[in-house]
């Protein structure tokens, strides 16, 4: 594998992901931008909605509500920031589209059995969403050839860098560590082989 397509060192560290964002990803979202915009707007938007979702579910669990209540508030701000960019660049919110990537991790998710198990999924699915979206904000700010987007998303990478380790802790809350940290391997790697099979496609967040 040539260097270009390894993850970092540091981003390996971080985020824990096995497959980097193919480098053609940034050329093409810059091309698409309006797209891409979109969808990274209609991303926080369901980050939001998947949040209240999880408290709605599990609302005896005061931690987790209490932990995901803020950010609630937050990625919903974020929506409202991408929006506001779309409207300043003089673009227009565009339809939602299906979003393969999340799809494809759903399928991954416990459906039966154990509450345990299904919320654990529930958790690390969001970890794995959370930690290949601050990926991609990175790749932006350094790839963007326009340099307020550079900082624009650099200023989301760094609120959002976080979140993924936020979703492990909660699983850590209420599951057994080993289990977590098993099953959160296991989601690494099938991350990786879903990134291998998904189009490279600029007018995707993911």
């Amino acid at each position: 594998m040539e260097q270009v397509n390894e993850i970092s060192p540091d981003t390996r560290a971080i985020l824990g992901l096995q497959l980097p964002t193919d480098p053609r990803w940034v050329s093409l979202a810059e091309i698409s931008l309006q797209d891409v915009l979109t969808d990274h707007a209609y991303c926080e938007q369901k980050a939001a909605t998947a949040c209240i979702s999880l408290i709605q579910r599990y609302n005896q669990k005061e931690k987790l509500v209490n932990t995901l209540a803020p950010i609630v508030t937050e990625e919903w701000g974020h929506f409202r920031l991408v929006l506001a960019e779309l409207q300043k660049r003089g673009l227009s919110l565009g339809m939602q589209r299906r979003d393969d990537y999340v799809n494809a991790l759903v399928q991954f998710c416990q459906t039966g059995g154990a509450e345990e198990g299904r919320l654990l999924d529930q958790l690390l699915m969001m970890a794995m969403i959370e930690a290949r979206s601050c990926e991609r904000f990175k790749r932006l700010s350094e790839g963007l050839s326009d340099s307020y987007l550079q900082k624009f998303y650099r200023r989301f990478m760094e609120s959002e860098a976080g979140h993924y380790t936020l979703f492990i802790e909660l699983a850590e809350t209420y599951i057994d560590k080993e289990k977590v940290r098993t099953r959160w391997q296991q989601w690494l790697t099938y991350e990786a082989e879903v990134m291998q099979k998904l189009e490279v496609r600029g007018d995707r967040m993911h």
